[in-house]
């Protein structure tokens, strides 16, 4: 029991930087919504689906009690004054999309280890310490998107979300797990890894990957290369003639 009240003193996760990463959450879900028209409440729902809305899932699944959204005094006033600030302010924070991205993408991160860390307290394998970190990081987004009766960003091609929190979850899962490494160490360098695949991947128009039919392509490719043949040549030049 000391060992586990030692580790989740270590893992433990600043108040402020959980708070910042739940600010800029409940920023992004504020400004869809006000861009959107919603009324107040619509702004509110946004707000706490952006910024609470992961840790609410991550919570539930992993079945320790109430939902630290709901029992940490801070969490809610939180995303209510948030989304006054969007509710009045949506077209100035409009202007600071750059900064905005780059803080979400940070924000990304802070959830990744967050839930990661909170599953691996648990004593989850590493199967589900990946999956919870990851939803953790874009279950808010999910739920946003639901809301806006649209198809969720993360099933979509695009910049990197998902497949930069699922890299920084197996980071975080490796380094912590079976190589032992010290957990703030590795928490700080799993935040940059996501935070920097995101940045990049909306600054160099990187997408994530769609599905693909290998067979089909393969056919594809080995057709190409028979008719590429000197026999197929002739072939095709007899076909034009006749």
């Amino acid at each position: 029991m000391s060992t586990l009240a030692a580790a989740a003193e270590t893992l433990r996760i600043p108040v402020a930087a959980d708070l910042a990463a739940i600010v800029v959450g409940a920023l992004t879900g504020g400004l869809l919504a006000a861009r959107e028209g919603f009324a107040i409440s619509g702004v509110l729902l946004l707000a706490v689906s952006g910024g609470l809305g992961g840790g609410l899932i991550r919570d539930v699944l992993l079945a320790q009690g109430p939902p630290v959204a709901l029992t940490d005094p801070a969490y809610l006033p939180t995303v209510a004054i948030t989304a006054m600030v969007t509710f009045y302010f949506s077209g100035w924070l409009s202007r600071l999309t750059g900064l905005l991205v780059v803080l979400d993408a940070v924000t990304l991160g802070l959830f990744t280890v967050i839930g990661a860390q909170k599953a691996q307290l648990a004593g989850l394998p590493s199967a589900s310490v990946v999956f919870i970190g990851t939803l953790t990081a874009v279950g808010g987004a999910v739920i946003r998107d639901v809301l806006l009766a649209q198809r969720a960003d993360i099933v979509q091609p695009g910049p990197y979300n998902a497949v930069a929190a699922l890299l920084g979850a197996t980071a975080l899962t490796v380094l912590a797990g079976p190589l032992g490494l010290d957990p703030i160490p590795v928490a700080l360098v799993v935040i940059v890894l996501v935070a920097a695949l995101r940045v990049l991947s909306v600054w160099r128009g990187w997408e994530a990957p769609v599905a693909v039919d290998l067979p089909g392509r393969a056919r594809n490719r080995l057709g190409r290369d028979r008719s590429a043949r000197p026999d197929g040549r002739r072939r095709t030049l007899r076909r034009r003639l006749r």
